[in-house]
């Protein structure tokens, strides 16, 4: 199953009548949100909680040990779990 990021159609209403976020720009927004990028000191493993295929930044890490992927959803249900370096 592939899940592509897409932006909003551009003749939708982002918002409602309420003001509230429309259904699909929440959508959107939820998508991008758990697919940022996220930064950090140190490795990711055991320690930051994230889905799979989320991408982690070490910017402490030197060369070849900056880009961590998310390779597992988890391991034994733990979520911190799954990191791998790429």
């Amino acid at each position: 199953m592939v899940t592509r990021v897409v932006q909003p159609s551009s003749d939708r209403a982002l918002t409602g009548e309420q003001g509230a976020p429309s259904t699909q720009f929440n959508t959107w927004l939820r998508l991008i949100s758990e697919r940022a990028l996220i930064i950090g000191a140190g490795t990711p493993e055991n320690v930051i909680e994230a889905n799979q295929g989320a991408l982690y930044l070490d910017e402490t890490g030197g060369a070849g040990n900056l880009l961590y992927i998310k390779r597992d959803a988890d391991i034994g249900g733990d979520k911190t779990q799954g990191w791998i370096l790429v």
